[in-house]
């Protein structure tokens, strides 16, 4: 593999670290490298811009939206990104279930939902897990009964992040409860979440946050207009949108950023034992050259998948690869910072970190943000699809086992 730019490659490079100097908003760009969650309107702002130059649908087909680029250009738009601090699309409308609008969805229903993705007028939400089906998702029950021109949906759904910002979500429910197969009898469904029975839930996570919540339906009518495809082909269509999503958890970018951070602060930390700076310390050392090794092994499985990807497949088991290693990684450098921070990576003043805050903030960054995110980032092997569960699909996909 030829890793070497071309002029018209760093011609593009230039391209982009120009748009985000002169058209990333300061305000929101302050936000992420001081660690202040960014609001819902921020993402939105964002999106817009990003629409407005043609460069949010990067893997979107170009009649649809999409952008074109080859692998080579995706992976210059991902490091300026990571440069740049550049806030992160959120993936559950253009990554996750636009790919499948518009590759199983009807023409009414392309023209009805791609666009408003597009323009950011729709916030997304995902419906899979629920209580008693997560890594085993498809031993999900929330039923959808067919009456009439509409589905009547009972159950309920967890972990859905950021449900309480969203508009509308795309929804695995049984329409078939005695399929041979528990995964035959599963239909994909999109759901306005504005309906009538439907009760958003909080749940907190260990750094305090409402990220995620519960989403309960009681006897919620979805019109059957909604149905993405066929009826029981729903499993079909969600593992593509879960290749989708599992590529993007990798995060290979934004982790080099971090381990590049690890390095310079390590340089200027004092070691623990009092004597010179952390950076001196060999078995530290050694610890980052480790999780550099497999960050640019990382790298090259996500060029690969990215050229796959634009060749005209989805990706393939390389989006397990990379969920695996993209998450061992993210935890891995989270735990060089908690040795960084040392006791200071233990408390922590959350409000600091909201949107508003006022106050005096307390300590550096990665002191006081280190433990709400070595926390966080717990989940990042677990959702996706658990790290054991892609192991499972690699065995199956690659070796045939």
């Amino acid at each position: 593999m030829n890793i070497d730019f071309t002029q018209e490659e760093l011609d593009f490079q230039q391209e982009v670290r120009q748009f985000f100097a002169e058209h990333y908003p300061k305000d929101i760009q302050e936000k992420i490298k001081n660690n202040i969650h960014p609001t819902k309107d921020d993402f939105i702002r964002w999106q817009k811009i990003l629409n407005e130059k043609g460069w949010l649908a990067e893997n979107w087909p170009v009649e649809y939206g999409g952008t074109g680029w080859t692998p080579t250009q995706k992976y210059i738009v991902q490091q300026e990104k990571a440069r740049a601090h550049v806030l992160g699309t959120i993936p559950f409308g253009v990554t996750m279930v636009a790919p499948v609008i518009y590759t199983y969805g009807n023409e009414e229903q392309k023209k009805r939902f791609l666009p408003d993705i597009l323009e950011s007028n729709v916030w997304w939400c995902q419906g899979y897990s629920e209580p008693g089906a997560g890594s085993d998702l498809a031993a999900l029950k929330t039923s959808a009964v067919r009456d009439g021109d509409d589905y009547i949906i009972n159950g309920t759904k967890t972990w859905t992040t950021l449900g309480h910002w969203a508009e509308w979500m795309f929804c695995l429910v049984r329409t078939d409860p005695d399929a041979p197969k528990k995964q035959q009898g599963i239909s994909f469904i999109l759901i306005d979440m504005s309906s009538p029975g439907i009760t958003v839930s909080p749940i907190l996570t260990l750094d305090e946050e409402r990220e995620v919540n519960e989403v309960h339906f009681d006897n919620v009518r979805v019109p059957a207009v909604n149905l993405i495809g066929e009826e029981n082909k729903g499993w079909t269509y969600a593992k593509l949108l879960l290749t989708h999503e599992r590529t993007s958890i990798a995060n290979v970018q934004n982790s080099k950023v971090r381990l590049e951070k690890v390095k310079s602060l390590a340089k200027e930390t004092p070691a623990h034992d009092g004597e010179g700076v952390l950076w001196e310390d060999e078995l530290f050392r050694t610890k980052v050259a480790n999780v550099e090794l497999d960050l640019t092994a990382l790298e090259y499985t996500e060029l690969r998948t990215l050229a796959a990807v634009a060749s005209g497949g989805a990706p393939g088991p390389e989006s397990s690869i990379l969920k695996i290693k993209g998450t061992e990684v993210m935890q891995a450098i989270d735990e060089l910072f908690v040795e960084l921070a040392g006791y200071h990576a233990v408390p922590f003043t959350q409000t600091q970190y909201h949107d508003g805050f006022d106050g005096e903030r307390i300590g550096d960054w990665f002191e006081t943000n280190t433990g709400p995110h070595y926390f966080n980032n717990r989940k990042q092997s677990i959702f996706g699809g658990t790290n054991e569960i892609q192991k499972g699909i690699i065995c199956k996909a690659v070796l045939g086992l």
